[in-house]
C-alpha cells in the first residue's frame, strides 16, 4: 500500500480526512465520523515512507528537526490535501485534509445571503469562525471566488498552508504561504499594506500582532477576511479583545467597533437522509447598535441583538438549526444534539468563553464493524 492508493480511496469515499497513526490501520473521516479501513496496522516505517514520498528535502529536514510540519500537496488535478505530519509515543503520524480543486459557489454551499453583501463591501473586517472541520476555509474560498468572478480587485491571501488556489479572473489573486513565501502572518500583513491590496484573507488570526495588524488594515480602507476558532459570534468578539493587555482593551474595542462588518459562526450537521452534512450559520452584522455594544463592552447583549436583527440578515445558531429541522434537512436527534452541546457549554451565558460542535453519519453495519468497504476496485 502506498500513499497514492490511500488518497485515491479517500477521494472515492468522499472522506474529509485521512488519519495515519503507527500501530493503527488507516482511518478516514466520512460525514464527520471516523471509520477504519480494512487493512493491516501501519508501522512507524510505513508512515515515514509515505510522508517522505510527498515531502520536499526541506520539508523532511524540518520534520526531523521540529517533529511536526504543515504543508499541502496536490493529487493530480482532482484535489489538494492539507497535511499535518507529527510524532506520537508510538511513532510517526499524519492527517491529510481534503481540499477540493473545484471551488464551490456560495449558492452551492447555500451560504446566507448576507455573506454576498460581505463579499461586495469596499472595506472592513469580516470574520468566519467555528471549530476545526466546520467548513470555514470552504466558505471563505467561495467568498473570494465571488469577488474574483465579479470585481476588479487585488486579492492577497496569507495562509498556512495555502488551501484553495484561485486563478486570477477579473481580479488579480496572489497567494502567500507561511514558511514558503513569508515567515509569519504578522510580517506578511505588514508587507501587505505596501502591496496595494483591496482584499486581504488572513488564514488564521491567532495572536496579538496579527489581530492588531488585521484591524489596522480594515481601518485603513481594506476588506479583510479572517478566521478564528470560536463557536459563536459573541465569543469571537470576546476572543479578539481578550488577546490584548488591559491597558489596550478600550482602544481595541473602538477599533473593532469601527471596522467590524460581520461575524459568521458556522458548524456542520448530519443530514437526515444520510447523504452528508449541511452548514448551520450564526450571523452577526456590524450595525450601529452592535458597534455601540462593542464600544460599551456589552458583549453578552449580542445574542438578543441577533434574535431581533433578522431584517439585517442576523440569525442565532438556535434559529439556524431550527430552520434546518423544520425544512426536514436534519432530524430531531441531530437538532437536540447540537442544542444540548450549546446548553451544556453555556453558549450564551455572560461568563462563558468557549465550546465546539461536530457531526457525522454511519450506518448500523459500519458501526458494528468499525470499517469501510473498498471502493471502485481499490482494496487493501
Amino acid at each position: 500500500m502506498d500513499i497514492t492508493q490511500l488518497l485515491a480511496f479517500v477521494m472515492q469515499n468522499k472522506a474529509s480526512d485521512l488519519h495515519l497513526s503507527a500501530t493503527n490501520p488507516p482511518i478516514v473521516r466520512v460525514n464527520g465520523l471516523l471509520k477504519k479501513v480494512k487493512a493491516d496496522a501501519l508501522t512507524n516505517d510505513d508512515i515515514r515512507t509515505m510522508l517522505y514520498s510527498v515531502m520536499t528535502d526541506d520539508q523532511r529536514a524540518e520534520y526531523e528537526k521540529e517533529f511536526e510540519i504543515d504543508f499541502a500537496i496536490s493529487f493530480g488535478e482532482k484535489a489538494r490535501f492539507r497535511v499535518n505530519a507529527f510524532n506520537t509515543r508510538n511513532g510517526a503520524a499524519a492527517v491529510f485534509r481534503t481540499i477540493p480543486s473545484a471551488i464551490p459557489t456560495m449558492d452551492e454551499l447555500d451560504l446566507p445571503l448576507v455573506m454576498r453583501r460581505f463579499a461586495d463591501l469596499e472595506k472592513g473586517l469580516v470574520l468566519v469562525t467555528g471549530p476545526t472541520g466546520s467548513g470555514k476555509s470552504t466558505s471563505l474560498a467561495a467568498l473570494i471566488d465571488h469577488i474574483n468572478e465579479t470585481q476588479q480587485r487585488h486579492i492577497l491571501t496569507i495562509e498556512d498552508p495555502v488551501e484553495f488556489f484561485h486563478k486570477s479572473k477579473k481580479s488579480l489573486v496572489n497567494h502567500r504561504e507561511l514558511s514558503m513565501d513569508t515567515h509569519s502572518f504578522a510580517r506578511a500583513l505588514k508587507s501587505a499594506l505596501r502591496e496595494d491590496p483591496d482584499v486581504i484573507l488572513v488564514g488564521e488570526m491567532r495572536d496579538y500582532e496579527t489581530i492588531s495588524l488585521a484591524l489596522t488594515a480594515a481601518e485603513t480602507g481594506h476588506l479583510v477576511f479572517g478566521t478564528l476558532h470560536s463557536s459563536s459570534a459573541a465569543k469571537t468578539i470576546d476572543r479578539i479583545i481578550d488577546v490584548f493587555p488591559g491597558s489596550d482593551k478600550d482602544m481595541i474595542r473602538s477599533m473593532l467597533a469601527s471596522s467590524l462588518q460581520g461575524v459568521v459562526a458556522q458548524t456542520l450537521l448530519r443530514r437526515a437522509d444520510g447523504s452528508g452534512r449541511v452548514g448551520a450559520y450564526e450571523v452577526l452584522v456590524g450595525t450601529g447598535a452592535v458597534r455601540n455594544l462593542i464600544r460599551e463592552n456589552q458583549i453578552p447583549q449580542m445574542f438578543s441583538m441577533m434574535q431581533t436583527g433578522s431584517r439585517y440578515g442576523m440569525i442565532t445558531m438556535e434559529d439556524a438549526v431550527n430552520d434546518l429541522l423544520e425544512s426536514g434537512i436534519i432530524d430531531e436527534e441531530e437538532a437536540r444534539r447540537v442544542t444540548a452541546d450549546m446548553s451544556d457549554s453555556g453558549e450564551h451565558e455572560e461568563d462563558e468563553v468557549d465550546s465546539s460542535l461536530g457531526g457525522g453519519k454511519m450506518n448500523d453495519e459500519e458501526r458494528d464493524s468499525g470499517s469501510t468497504d473498498s471502493a471502485q476496485g481499490v482494496s487493501f
